[in-house]
Formats: C-alpha cells, structure tokens, sequence
C-alpha cells in the first residue's frame, strides 16, 4: 500500500501536525486580524502573500469575509447585532458550532459592504482566493496524501480543517467573552482565557484586545506572553513588517498637588488601567464590608463581580441583589456611584477641557475627603499618572 514520500515515527506526524496548525494561527493572528480587520501593523508583500495563499490552503476563507465580520463584531459587541456572541447565543452554540455563525454572517451582502473595505481587491483575489476558495484545500488535501499517504495525510488534513473553526471561531469567541479573567473593564464582556498566548497565537489575551483593539501587541501584564507578538518583532527586525500602533503603557510621575490639563489627559489617555485600578480598590472595600454584613465567601465572590458591572446592564434579577446590597452598605453605594463619575470624564464629548478639569478635581476632593481609605489611596495613585 502506498505510505509517501515521507515516513515518520508516530511523534514526527504528531510534532508535524502541531507545526502546520500553528502556521495557520499565526496567519489567522497577524495576517487576517492584527493586519487586515484592525491595521495595527503593515505587513510587506512577501509575508502578506505567504499568509493569503496559506489560509487558502489550510482554511479556505476569504479575506474580506473575515475581516468584515470580526469588525462587525467589534462594532455591536454582546447585543443582537453581533454575529457571535455566547452573551447572546449562549456558550454553547457559539464553542462548538462557531464556524456556523461565520458563514451564516458571510452571506450577509450589508456586512460585506459596511465592513469589508480595505483588503484585497487585486488579480489573485478576483480570480483565485475568492471565487476559487475551497480548491486551495482539496490541493492541500492531495498534498498530504501525496507526502504522508492516503490514511495519515488525511487525519492530518482533517486536524488542519476544524483547527481553525474550532480555535478560533468556536474558542476565542465563545469562552474569550465567557470565561476567563480580565485586566481592563472594558464594555463587554470580554476575558484573557490565559496570560500564556502561544496555542492560539496571543488570541488568548483577548480581553487586553478588545480593550485596545488596534494594538499590534495583545499581552499587557508581565507575566503575559503573545507570540503572534513575537513573530511580529521578528518580522519588523527583517524589515517585512511595520508596526503601526501598540496598547499606551501607563506612566506615573510624582503626585501632582494641583489638578491640571496634564493631569486630565493622561488619565483619559490610560482610562481602561485606571478604571481597572479603580474596580480593584472597590472590590478590596467589598471584602471589609461582606465581613461586616456576614456575607459568605460564595455569594462574596458573585456580589463582587455584579460590582464589577455597569447596573443598566445587568438582568433584572441581578441588578435587585445588587441594588440591596448597596442599600445595606452606605459605603459601598457610594465608591459604587462614584465610578461613574470617573468614567463620565472620557465619555463626555461636549465638555470643555476647562470643564473636566474642573470635575476631575471635584472627583478627587469628593475621593480624598470620603473617609473611606480606599478611594483616599486611589485618589492618590490618580494624582501621579503622566502622560
């Protein structure tokens, strides 16, 4: 019976496999996503070619299909809109059958034309990529059968076809906005499934990306790692790619005395570490109060996280457990009321900068004359961020 070109031990097919799904995550990562949906960075002809005819081969998706939905997705995150939110389909549907939802929103002529602009539009587009894009993976097939034999080349190619569907359509977009933990507040739902980004090329981070949605760098803690960030680096070192824009990084000086302009901008500037910072002081006042309130660790953990949340949005049922807890502590309903606040800083768009300075340092005072330690250490640490 015919084997291939080439044999293997049963590790070498393994290792193999590994290789060549991790080629299409980085060209789903850097090439459809971080290039073509948020142009983060520009990519050179050689690598942007490569990872074109590379997800025709291994995927068979059409470049602006993909980059439109996922910037739909962007646009009407978590509401009806969204072509696939778990918050609004359920965790479910969304982890296993993901790739459904895709090709259901594909046909959708309104996305194609409201998000679709900016790629590709030349000869092998027109021709190939699109018209012809599931020939690319029967040659790709025939290219496995033809190397590893008919029984081995198709498992192998079998694996690269649902990888991405499964990673990426069902993974990322299901559990990243279910599950997870999140280093910014920002308004969905979004979660970092873990701060180690290499099986899913720095997707995991996917709470640091939606907050900074044009950023070429998805990590943002130290002790996160994004590889699709990696292979970036390494492509601009050669001069095969150009970043264009990475998350800001907060910086802090020496608390200002005076409330100033400087001050304003560069609290608005690193709002979504500001805000987190704030949750944080919020949740720590929490646990001085659920001890008081003999409240219990379990129902601790869910009033903290409804804390966490933004009251209009929360379901009926939800914002009545949160409304009495804020009624049993004074304290809480007002750090709760403050945020706020805080966040009408960065929304409010027909404000003059005199005016927010103005507000900013009413916020402060309210904060540092509270008597509540935390919001007075927080108000503090709000003094020393520079631009």
């Amino acid at each position: 019976m015919y084997s291939g070109i080439i044999e293997l031990p049963w590790w070498g097919y393994f290792v193999l496999t590994l290789a060549l799904t991790h080629i299409s995550i980085a060209s789903v990562t850097i090439y459809l996503h971080r290039h073509q949906a948020h142009r983060a960075l520009d990519l050179s002809p050689i690598p942007s070619h490569f990872f074109r005819f590379w997800l025709w081969l291994t995927t068979g998706m059409v470049t602006k299909e993909w980059a439109a939905i996922h910037r739909k997705h962007h646009a009407k995150c978590e509401t009806t809109e969204d072509p696939h939110s778990p918050q609004i389909l359920g965790i479910q549907p969304v982890l296993w059958t993901g790739v459904f939802f895709y090709v259901k929103e594909s046909r959708n002529a309104e996305t194609m034309v409201h998000y679709g602009h900016g790629t590709p539009d030349d000869w092998l587009e027109h021709v190939i990529y699109t018209p012809l894009n599931k020939l690319g993976v029967f040659i790709m097939l025939g290219i496995n059968i033809a190397f590893f034999g008919p029984w081995i080349g198709s498992l192998i190619w079998l694996i690269q076809m649902i990888w991405i569907p499964f990673w990426a359509a069902g993974v990322i977009n299901g559990i990243g906005h279910y599950w997870g933990y999140r280093n910014f507040a920002c308004a969905d739902a979004s979660t970092n499934i873990f701060p180690i980004g290499i099986l899913i090329g720095g997707e995991e981070l996917h709470n640091n990306h939606h907050t900074f949605a044009s950023s070429a760098k998805l990590s943002s803690k130290w002790y996160e790692f994004d590889i699709g960030w990696f292979y970036i680096r390494l492509l601009e070192i050669v001069g095969l790619a150009k970043v264009k824009k990475i998350a800001p990084t907060p910086r802090f000086d020496l608390a200002r005395p005076a409330i100033d302009f400087d001050l304003l901008q560069a609290v608005v500037t690193h709002r979504y570490d500001v805000l987190a910072k704030y949750l944080k002081s919020l949740h720590h006042l929490a646990s001085e109060e659920f001890s008081q309130l003999s409240i219990d660790a379990k129902e601790g953990r869910v009033m903290k996280h409804l804390l966490g949340k933004d009251e209009n949005s929360l379901p009926v049922a939800q914002h009545a457990r949160l409304a009495t807890l804020l009624e049993k502590s004074e304290r809480l309903a007002r750090v709760y009321a403050m945020r706020k606040d805080l966040e009408a800083l960065w929304s409010r768009s027909a404000v003059t900068h005199d005016q927010l300075v103005k507000q900013l340092e009413a916020w402060i005072t309210r904060a540092e004359q509270s008597g509540i330690r935390q919001m007075e250490e927080f108000s503090l640490r709000l003094r020393t961020y520079a631009v």
